[in-house]
């Protein structure tokens, strides 16, 4: 007998004959001799509408309890999805995340799974119920809610997986896959059969939505094989796994692309020892993600003017604090730009090839596109652009690198 972790997302539990829906395919897998365990994600549009409810109370909601707010959406899926398969003959139970055992920090709205407890899990499972978990959530060492940030609930399945050594994780979602790049920008776009973990962390973190980064990360520490893959056919999706020799024949995997970010320029900031590490420490403290940085000379002698890129949720937060910064240190102003995009290309390819990056300026300038910072990885090369021309950038580069044409090994 085999257990399987399924986690199916917010669009997947949408309306009640979805869920239904779902019901069936857990009962399939179910029926088939395995044991099951199903995370869910609240029905589509529920989060967002929780967040417009709190904002109506305060432009500035206490992080704690809006965790409490936000977790209520998984508790109305895994109630009416264990419904569902009860009024269909199968026993089931449904747990809120702490009753799963799912222990977090307690950084709020952007939680990391510490521990997991799963004897709850394992007693139901023994008895032969299907199990229903919330996603997206846990309780700190103070019994606090929290949540995991946004596609937390793919976090909570793989970190079940692991937990349960599950022999499948399969992401249940909206598209049949992971693509060489948005289908809704490109027609062209291509469903990439395997991917390795290496390559589905870098899409993630550069725009992909297909998987909360968290959870590949888990995914790859613990060996967790991913299926990713549609709820709404039994076509095969894309298997996130461990990289293999085939995989590295392939130069480029994808272009991604990410208008969620937003730049911050520090000017004439002094140019000494140790003013960056102060700089970046006061942002880390906030639990702010930076990624670009970029610093370049000032000017005035011994100043320099030094660029980065957080989240445009953090972005306000940040404005805030480097204004304190460059104030303390007698810098001059600090700017802001929302209105910034990064496309990225990615693949385990470019460890071995040549003329990538030279391949890619040139098909951004081809198009008349402006590059005002450039970072770079082992299979990784990212550049911040205008935001206006995101959608041409990722079609010029999905061509340059002819992403549509299956590589060799997929097609056997």
């Amino acid at each position: 007998m085999a257990l399987i972790v399924q986690k199916y997302g917010g669009t997947s539990v949408g309306t009640i004959d979805r869920i239904r829906n779902v019901a069936d395919r857990v009962i399939r897998t179910k029926r088939n001799g395995n044991d099951v365990v199903v995370v869910v994600s609240a029905m589509a549009g529920k989060t967002d509408e929780l967040i417009n409810l709190a904002h109506e109370i305060t432009p500035t909601p206490d992080p704690r309890e809006m965790d409490v707010l936000l977790s209520t959406g998984e508790q109305v899926s895994i109630a009416l999805l264990a419904m569902a398969l009860k009024e269909k003959g199968v026993e089931a139970r449904s747990y809120l995340g702490g009753q799963a055992g799912i222990v977090t920090d307690d950084a709020f709205g952007k939680a990391r799974i510490q521990s997991i407890v799963s004897d709850a899990i394992r007693k139901d499972l023994m008895e032969g119920k299907v199990v229903v978990v919330a996603g997206f959530q846990g309780v700190d060492e103070q019994n606090n809610i929290t949540t995991l940030g946004r596609g937390g609930s793919d976090t909570t399945a793989v970190a079940l997986a692991a937990e349960l050594k599950a022999d499948a994780c399969e992401i249940y979602t909206d598209v049949d896959g992971v693509f060489t790049t948005d289908p809704n920008v490109y027609y062209k776009a291509r469903k990439i059969r395997r991917i390795s973990y290496d390559e589905m962390l870098e899409m993630s973190s550069m725009g992909a939505k297909v998987l909360q980064i968290r959870s590949v990360e888990f995914a790859k520490k613990y060996s967790v094989v991913l299926h990713v893959r549609s709820s709404f056919t039994d076509e095969p999706g894309t298997i996130v796994c461990q990289e293999d020799k085939e995989m590295e024949k392939v130069l480029v995997s994808g272009v991604t692309y990410n208008k969620n970010e937003a730049k911050v320029t520090i000017k004439q900031l002094p140019d000494r020892p140790g003013i960056a590490a102060q700089v970046f420490s006061k942002i880390a403290d906030a639990n702010i993600v930076v990624d670009m940085i970029i610093q370049t000379p000032s000017a005035e002698e011994n100043h320099a003017n030094l660029a980065f890129t957080v989240p445009i949720t953090d972005y306000d937060q940040t404005l805030k604090i480097t204004q304190k910064i460059a104030s303390d240190l007698g810098a001059g102003e600090v700017v802001g730009n929302k209105d910034i995009s990064k496309v990225s290309i990615i693949g385990v390819g470019m460890r071995s090839h040549t003329n990538v990056a030279s391949k890619m300026f040139a098909s951004l300038a081809n198009e008349g596109i402006n590059i005002m910072m450039i970072s770079t990885s082992e299979i990784k090369i990212s550049c911040l652009i205008d935001a206006r021309y995101t959608e041409l950038a990722v079609r010029a580069l999905h061509d340059a690198f002819e992403l549509d044409k299956p590589p060799s090994e997929e097609s056997l």
